[in-house]
């Protein structure tokens, strides 16, 4: 007897929502060095700041070969943990002269700027794409697709490292003279902040709109005139309240001079006249 019912459909959709196996291997591949294409995650790297879409074009590639478009291979990121923690020390050692608390702030960095921000970022990102911006199936008997946690965790590690060139390492280089007071050093700062957050948020679109199954993937893009609109503000803000310290401080900085020569002068002629005295009563 024919069967009435597609089980077989049901059985097919319901696999594709079991957890995936591919992060446990991923996990146990991060102590393996042997087993990284480290020279393919420098190419990466290279061409996220230089050409970011052919970075996602391999990653058609790699969804037609491994049938997964998350990464199989953790080189990408400890390469970005070593990075991170190279770049941190240098600025503890630049700024900083405490052991403890430099490894305090390499692991806050990697903890709490790396892996929390970014898996909080990525399960939004998940979220949002998986109910909101998937294309609707026109029929039953096509299969349906989701974003995996762990293609958009990549997603924000792609994002992530030109922005951690910009905002780590060019930043410490410009360091001396983004300290400085003044309008320049302001109006850089926040210039440099502006281009690495938008860059940011335009990888993070590339990202989710190489998918097919997505739509409505500009939304991606919406942050970056959120943050045109507010570097200005917050220059300007900035400016505005450096002027006015820098009106109220001179006077007091200028007074501060006056009264240190008041009181040498006091003390001076206090033992002049003692001196004097002295020098009258025939005491000398």
């Amino acid at each position: 007897m024919l069967p009435t019912s597609s089980k077989g459909l049901g059985r097919s959709t319901s696999s594709s929502r079991q957890p995936n196996p591919v992060f446990p291997h991923y996990l146990r591949r991060i102590i393996k060095w042997q087993q990284m294409d480290i020279e393919y995650s420098f190419w990466q790297m290279l061409y996220l700041c230089t050409s970011p879409k052919v970075v996602y074009q391999h990653t058609k590639y790699h969804k037609q070969t491994k049938n997964q478009w998350a990464r199989d291979d953790p080189a990408f990121v400890v390469i970005c943990c070593l990075l991170l923690t190279v770049t941190t020390l240098a600025y503890c050692t630049a700024y900083d002269h405490s052991i403890g608390h430099a490894v305090y702030v390499v692991l806050s960095v990697l903890l709490f700027h790396f892996f929390i921000a970014g898996a909080v970022l990525a399960t939004c990102c998940w979220f949002l794409t998986n109910n909101y911006l998937r294309e609707e199936a026109p029929n039953s008997y096509v299969v349906e697709q989701r974003v995996e946690w762990l293609y958009a965790f990549d997603v924000h590690c792609n994002s992530f490292f030109p922005m951690f060139v910009l905002l780590y390492v060019i930043h410490y280089f410009l360091s001396p003279l983004l300290l400085a007071h003044g309008f320049i050093p302001v109006l850089l700062s926040n210039l440099l902040f502006m281009v690495a957050l938008s860059y940011y948020h335009y990888l993070n679109f590339l990202g989710y709109d190489v998918l097919p199954f997505l739509e409505r993937t500009t939304f991606f893009l919406y942050p970056i005139g959120l943050v045109i609109i507010l570097s200005p503000i917050f220059t300007y803000d900035h400016v505005w309240k450096d002027a006015n310290k820098s009106a109220c401080n001179p006077s007091q900085k200028d007074n501060q001079p006056m009264l240190v020569q008041n009181t040498r002068s006091q003390k001076i002629s206090i033992e002049m006249r003692k001196y004097c005295r002295r020098a009258f009563n025939g005491k000398l």
